[in-house]
């Protein structure tokens, strides 16, 4: 009898045992989130947003768990913000511009206002997203923005004054497209992805973007000159946003953490984009590729030609005047 109440016991404490096991188990399963980012795995944008994940990773002490999509392998550059708001991926990097016309006011921050640094640039999207919080950014939630250092013309044959430049059909995305039609050429819409081929096969002659991209990605291989039209030095805005009910259902504890972590990688984006600037420079020089400086009167030249842009934006956009305003001060405040 005594040998059968202790059997009766010790089956019901293992009961009890692997019942507890289980609940400590479903109490400490991670919140697994996906993640998916445009740039490809080897791009310095691309570790810094896999380092953000990794960041949240340890700050939450595993509590988070970020499985990362690089090089558009879940949701394309376009389709990205729109598979973050769909539930797609939980977290999404992209470009505004590439969904043209769907971010009126954050088009703002594209304008061809003579960015100095990827630093700079960053700060102003960022800041400038979170004080005018438009409405076009309602269906996510930002994490935050950065921006790449000054846009300027990459070419298959050198382009030294506007003349040069006029008719070339040119890469360009968003409100670079308007930059590039106001210079005298022809842009032609596409995703950083697509460029290589482009200027490989002569689709298009050229490209608008960030030094980087001659070696972030390889574009030094198929241009021969890069033209430095600083005076209308563009950038373009990029995203890091999650979808909006993911986020209403997160611990506080782990909202509080992501807030931190976003507001710290503003920056590590800011300075990465400027190191694979550098490193955009030193690759198209190794292959023999030239620099051409605009002269001051040049550059006048070209500043000019583009103020429709601006001010076009000014009569189209909402809130134009105040927007336009705002990123004047932001890269005032951030350049100094």
């Amino acid at each position: 009898m005594k040998k059968r109440i202790f059997l009766f016991f010790l089956v019901a404490f293992i009961g009890v045992a692997f019942l507890a096991m289980g609940s400590i188990k479903a109490e400490a399963a991670p919140i697994k989130l996906t993640f998916s980012i445009f740039f490809p795995p080897t791009h310095g944008q691309a570790k810094a947003a896999i380092d953000f994940a990794k960041e949240v990773e340890k700050r939450t002490n595993g509590k988070v768990e970020i499985t990362t999509f690089p090089g558009g392998t879940l949701t394309k550059a376009p389709q990205c913000y729109d598979g973050v708001v769909k539930g797609i991926s939980d977290m999404g990097n992209s470009c505004f511009a590439y969904t043209r016309g769907r971010f009126p006011v954050m088009a703002a921050v594209d304008l061809p206002m003579g960015y100095k640094s990827g630093v700079v640039a960053s700060h102003v999207a960022n800041d400038f997203a979170k004080s005018v919080n438009p409405k076009e950014l309602q269906d996510v939630k930002v994490l935050y923005i950065h921006a790449h250092g000054p846009g300027i013309l990459h070419t298959k044959s050198p382009v030294k004054n506007l003349e040069d430049l006029k008719g070339m059909k040119i890469r360009a995305t968003g409100l670079s497209a308007k930059v590039v039609k106001a210079l005298g050429g022809v842009p032609v819409a596409m995703p950083q992805g697509g460029t290589y081929e482009a200027l490989q096969k002569g689709v298009v002659e050229g490209t608008f973007g960030p030094i980087e991209v001659l070696k972030g990605w390889k574009q030094g291989e198929v241009i021969k000159y890069t033209t430095e039209c600083y005076s209308v030095g563009y950038t373009t805005a990029m995203f890091v946003v999650m979808n909006l009910k993911k986020w209403n259902a997160l611990p506080a504890d782990v909202k509080k953490v992501i807030d931190a972590v976003s507001a710290e990688w503003v920056d590590v984006h800011g300075k990465a984009w400027e190191s694979t600037d550098k490193a955009g420079r030193e690759f198209t020089l190794s292959l023999g590729n030239k620099i051409i400086p605009l002269s001051a009167e040049e550059s006048a030249r070209w500043r000019k030609a583009v103020e429709p842009v601006i001010n076009d934006y000014i009569a189209k956009a909402p809130n134009g005047v105040s927007n336009v305003k705002k990123v004047k001060e932001l890269i005032c405040k951030y350049s100094k």
